[in-house]
């Protein structure tokens, strides 16, 4: 696995992907690596990339990749930070100015500004610079102050060029392609702030901090997630799920967006709850690891294909049947991506059973089958069993680059190392990383021995909830 990490994936970006003329990364790039002549530059794919590069320099002990990393810095803070109201622009063009790209101008979302808090703290621990912790303790501040909910908690996710929530029954009005979206909280926010606290805790274990963290990973496990194992995408204020299950077809199928079962994000999540509930030094929180593993229990039973492998993108659960059926079949790339880096983690914390690792070696296949390009290098953008014409894809776009891909395929390989693994053997940082992992899954195999929480574990396949 390793050589599709640093040759045929990081190498293929770093330094091609940074724009060195007009700062931060080059977004839009064609199959072939070559640069479009027309950039859009939002800051979730901005922060992604500093995310990556400073993990892959720590990983790989990279120049290349560092210097990034690095680079991406002073994007940040000089052009998709307003220096005036504070919070990081959603879109700017090419240069790091306004643009209508998506009808988003000015416009912040709570999910962006995530990403950058958790790109500013992979960063500070790469450089140890403190003045990228202040400006991470700064958007953390900043999220808190313009996007929290002090009444029915929980984060808003559209905001105002100066941070004001809105919504749909607000005088303003958006021209964003997301406003669908408009006046419902949302899971994808939430597991991605759960996602960014959880890295910047590690770094700097602010008590507020901490309980920020803590609340998130209750919301995100105890409200979001449902009984069944999967998660509810869209809420009202008050957490009341959005459904459309018993609408008529036409209007059920046109809000498909707002309501359906994302395997991707679920298993995902798994995943994401556990690094929080360890970050956080919880203690044999069986309560954690049991939703984590129905989540992914319920994705491998309803969403994973047993013919070709591979997880599909979206399922329902229609009024009246217990069984998900399958809406979308096609396999994005990142929930692929996702899917390697939960079924090993779930197979060596319950190595005896043998479900889990089956299932992430025949993912590998399908991944090496399916997405790995061996032609130009990266990753597909989804399967090609389902989307041929994804061959001549873009390998890049404000959506796609190597977040999803590079941390999945770094941590199955501290996962997979032993102790012959001669991937930088040398490196003092490898091998703290590699202690790190260990002491991660030791920490989970010893909650899982324990039933003094919720007994023992049982698989759940689920239904509808």
């Amino acid at each position: 696995m390793s050589e599709y990490v640093g040759k045929n994936l990081l190498d293929k970006w770093y330094p091609l992907a940074v724009d060195a003329k007009n700062g931060g990364y080059h977004t839009d790039i064609a199959y072939d690596w070559k640069i479009e002549p027309v950039q859009h530059k939002m800051i979730v794919t901005q922060a992604r990339h500093v995310w990556t590069a400073s993990k892959a320099a720590i990983f790989f002990n990279n120049k290349t990749y560092a210097d990034a990393a690095i680079h991406g810095f002073d994007f940040l803070r000089n052009k998709m930070w307003d220096t005036k109201h504070g919070g990081f622009y959603q879109m700017r063009d090419g240069r790091g100015e306004t643009t209508d790209y998506l009808g988003f101008f000015g416009e912040k979302r709570t999910y962006g500004n995530a990403f950058a808090v958790y790109a500013l703290a992979a960063l500070y621990e790469l450089t140890g610079d403190p003045a990228i912790l202040d400006f991470a303790r700064e958007v953390f501040e900043w999220i808190e102050e313009h996007s929290y909910d002090r009444a029915q908690k929980g984060y808003f996710q559209f905001l105002t060029s100066d941070g004001r929530h809105f919504d749909r029954w607000d005088n303003y009005k958006t021209e964003a392609y997301d406003e669908p979206e408009l006046g419902f909280k949302d899971q994808n926010s939430s597991i991605h702030l759960l996602e960014a606290y959880a890295e910047l805790y590690r770094l700097w274990p602010y008590p507020y901090l901490g309980e920020k963290l803590a609340e998130l990973l209750r919301l995100v496990r105890d409200v979001i997630t449902t009984s069944a194992g999967y998660m509810n995408l869209f809420f009202h204020n008050d957490w009341s799920p959005v459904s459309f299950r018993n609408a008529p077809d036409e209007i059920r199928e046109r809000n498909y967006r707002l309501d359906h079962v994302s395997f991707g994000h679920d298993y995902e999540t798994a995943y994401l709850m556990l690094e929080a509930s360890y970050a956080l030094g919880n203690q044999n929180d069986a309560g954690t690891l049991s939703t984590s593993r129905k989540m992914v229990d319920h994705a491998i039973a309803n969403g994973w294909d047993a013919e070709a492998g591979g997880f599909f993108d979206a399922g329902y659960y229609f009024s009246g049947e217990d069984k998900c059926t399958i809406i979308t079949s096609t396999k994005n790339w990142w929930a692929q991506a996702e899917a390697l880096n939960i079924l090993l983690m779930m197979s060596k914390i319950f190595p005896e059973d043998s479900t889990y690792r089956d299932h992430f070696e025949r993912q590998w296949t399908y991944v090496k089958k399916f997405l790995l390009d061996y032609e130009h290098g990266d990753w597909f953008e989804g399967g090609l069993d389902k989307q041929p014409h994804l061959r001549r894809g873009p390998k890049g776009h404000i959506w796609k680059c190597n977040y999803h891909t590079a941390r999945a395929m770094m941590s199955c390989i501290k996962m997979l190392a032993g102790d012959d693994y001669k991937l930088n053997s040398e490196s003092h940082w490898f091998k703290t990383m590699k202690r790190e992992s260990d002491k991660f899954i030791a920490h989970w195999q010893e909650t899982k021995a324990s039933d003094s929480i919720n007994g023992p574990f049982t698989r759940s396949v689920g239904g509808a909830n």
